[in-house]
């Protein structure tokens, strides 16, 4: 609360960025800071704009003019807030207010600590739904060549990963040991992902290889990895995400790549992916576009080409590729590494899971991913996100690219995805408020230093109760039970398959997107057809419940149908006059023509089936009587079919038997009439 300068501010316009830079185009209203939010409230009181400050990226303060002085805010959603305040000194002490509390200087001073949700949900959920060991187990671990081990325990071997690896059988704790300290970070290479015809994914950092160093350890360890499927003269390949120049500077450090010389049966990869730094520019100038709503189709199109951002993500696509082809169609296993392994890797690895395996593409499956890949495997969070103040170049959009990567695997094969476009938006933008605990930290390490599962609320369990919302209705489960070549999902990699992610990017501007979304339309009539299947469930077991047999009704109403149908067929071919085979053109005047006449419809027919128990009317026991009758008519082809019934409540409270919709007495002891009906349109 000490940097709030300001907690109020009167007489503030919000600018309508889509329409241009006048402030005619504007709602006044008044701000308010609180401790974590910005709220913007208009002056009739009926509508509130809420910016948590984790999700402010920067603010600046713009030149005096006439109007006010004006205060821009962009958000790490890509939403862009410009307020004209009236008085100077009011939009300066916000600006420093805004400045302190976006940027906290401590772990607990983030919004996740003092998140304190209105509704039902509990602190503890969410944070044991995904587990490595039950992810391990789910791929079949250990098998007999790949074993389990808790050598990191207490992350002695190395900080930044997981206590429980999986590595080779026949790797020793020495040899273990000596390649973690021949790699950077100590990231030694592990298992992310065993396919089901053995060839596997590890991942790892670079070697500290320099100019001419090596370790016979790590050599020897590589090659277990390499022979650690059932074909083991099988060579293996090394991916290195970077370009080529970059691997070759490190060296300078110390660093660098392996030497081919010291490594048997190896093919070595440089497949190109830029660093972090790149990245960050290009997202930069990929906004800068997006922003500006004066630029012409043509400057536009230039604008997002020269950010180069769709070329970063068909790069990352393209190296992923190259993985999963090589598991799935070649067999043959792949290390995976960049500099420390867990940028470019983590990118990667669960690109080229999600194309190898369909579980991956499932809601439970995906979120499971990115928990080993970007969580326990560790990814800098805090840094990239920069969800602290600290040095602006460690900050990259690494986790908005992979986002933006499988939104362009979803639009590739929309039907092999459970979930949709609104998983996605939701996974980026609470990754980067902080409003869960789930992406603090830069390791699994770190989380359990801050105690983030006593202390905040983990984003799986919110986003478990939101399952709802992140349905595809064009998902097919029945790809699930495909043969294996048939699940690989490779995505062309031509250079027009990449598309410019507009409910990303420009998601806020809602000249921008159609009046009705596709994807909202299929899921109403997906939800709706769902709905109408657990109707017809209740009412078959309504039908049980008073001793009828539902598949016998239904059987006789076909049957009617038929019969009904051929009834119309003759009818219609009766009323239809014969055509003389040369008709003789006859000229009727004008006064004299009349319109033909139509016969008039056929009544409709009916039937009626009566049934009812065989008690006695006159005693004191109420009678159960169920009629059902079916009407069709003879032009329009409609079906009618009606239940009536009588004292068919529900006796025993049990849930099941028809509820009446209004109660009659009389004087034979009958208590109620319940009817309903339905109608079946062709």
């Amino acid at each position: 609360m000490e940097f709030i300068r300001i907690p109020k501010v009167e007489r503030v316009k919000l600018i309508d960025n889509q329409a241009g830079s006048s402030v005619r185009r504007g709602t006044d209203g008044t701000l308010f800071l609180t401790a974590t939010h910005l709220i913007f409230v208009n002056s009739e009181r009926t509508r509130e704009t809420w910016i948590v400050h984790t999700h402010i990226n920067s603010v600046e303060k713009l030149s005096l003019s006439t109007a006010g002085s004006p205060l821009v805010i962009r958000c790490k959603t890509f939403q862009v807030f410009t307020f004209m305040v009236a008085e100077e000194r009011d939009c300066h002490d916000l600006y420093n207010s805004l400045l302190k509390l976006s940027k906290p200087m401590q772990i607990k001073d983030l919004y996740a600590f003092s998140y304190n949700p209105r509704g039902n949900e509990k602190q503890n959920e969410g944070w044991d739904m995904f587990k490595l060991d039950v992810e391990f187990m789910r791929m079949g671990l250990p098998t007999k060549y790949w074993k389990t081990t808790d050598i990191n325990k207490d992350f002695k071997l190395c900080y930044t990963y997981p206590q429980l690896l999986c590595v080779p059988t026949a790797a020793t704790d020495s040899l273990l040991h000596g390649s973690a300290a021949f790699r950077s970070k100590g990231r030694l290479p592990v298992l992310s992902y065993l396919h089901e015809n053995g060839a596997a994914i590890s991942r790892c950092s670079q070697p500290l290889s320099g100019l001419n160093s090596r370790s016979q350890d790590d050599e020897g360890y590589v090659n277990l990895i390499r022979i650690s499927k059932p074909n083991k003269d099988d060579f293996m390949y090394i991916v290195d995400t970077r370009p080529r120049i970059n691997a070759v500077a490190n060296r300078a450090q110390g660093k660098g790549y392996e030497n081919m010389d010291f490594y048997d049966n190896i093919k070595y990869h440089f497949l190109g992916i830029d660093n972090i730094h790149v990245m960050r520019g290009s997202l930069s100038k990929l906004l800068e576009v997006c922003s500006d709503t004066r630029l012409s189709m043509s400057s536009f199109l230039e604008g997002v080409n020269s950010s180069g951002w769709l070329k970063h993500v068909h790069n990352v696509l393209q190296v992923s590729r190259f993985i999963a082809n090589a598991i799935g169609n070649e067999g043959r296993s792949v290390l995976v590494h960049c500099s420390d392994g867990w940028d470019r890797t983590a990118q990667t690895c669960s690109l080229a899971a999600i194309m190898l395996n369909p579980h991956y593409r499932t809601i439970e499956g995906f979120l499971a991913l990115i928990q080993k890949e970007w969580l326990s495997f560790g990814h800098k969070f805090t840094h990239r996100l920069g969800h602290l103040e600290g040095d602006p170049k460690e900050t990259s959009p690494v986790f908005t690219q992979f986002i933006d990567a499988v939104w362009q695997l979803m639009r590739y094969r929309p039907a092999a995805f459970q979930f949709n476009e609104t998983l996605l938006l939701d996974l980026h933008d609470h990754a980067m408020s902080c409003q869960f605990g789930t992406f603090i930290g830069n390791c699994e390490r770190e989380r359990l230093q801050y105690d983030l599962a006593n202390k905040t609320h983990s984003l799986w369990g919110w986003m478990w109760k939101r399952l709802n919302l992140y349905g595809n209705p064009l998902y097919s489960a029945a790809e699930r039970h495909q043969k294996q070549n048939q699940q690989l999902l490779l995505p062309s990699t031509c250079p027009h398959a990449i598309r410019f992610w507009r409910g990303m990017y420009n998601r806020y501007d809602a000249g921008l997107h159609p009046r009705e979304s596709i994807n909202e339309a299929l899921s109403a009539i997906t939800n709706e057809n769902t709905l109408l299947q657990d109707t017809v469930k209740l009412l078959h077991k309504r039908l049980e419940e008073l001793g009828l047999d539902a598949d016998k009704i239904i059987e006789e109403c076909k049957q009617n149908d038929a019969n009904q149908e051929e009834e119309i067929n003759t009818f219609r071919n009766d009323s239809t006059p014969d055509t003389p085979s040369s008709p003789s053109p006859v000229l009727i005047p004008a006064s004299a023509r009349l319109k033909p006449q139509r016969p008039a419809p056929p009544p409709p027919v009916s039937r009626q089936i009566i049934l009812s128990d065989d008690m006695d009317d006159n005693s004191n026991t109420n009678t159960d009587t169920v009629k059902v009758g079916i009407e069709k008519n003879r032009i329009s082809g409609g079906l009618t079919v009606s239940f009536s019934a009588k004292n068919l409540i529900d006796q025993d409270d049990d849930g099941y038997g028809l509820e009446p919709n209004e109660t009659v007495k009389s004087k034979n002891g009958v208590k109620t009439s319940d009817s309903w009906e339905m109608v079946k349109e062709g």
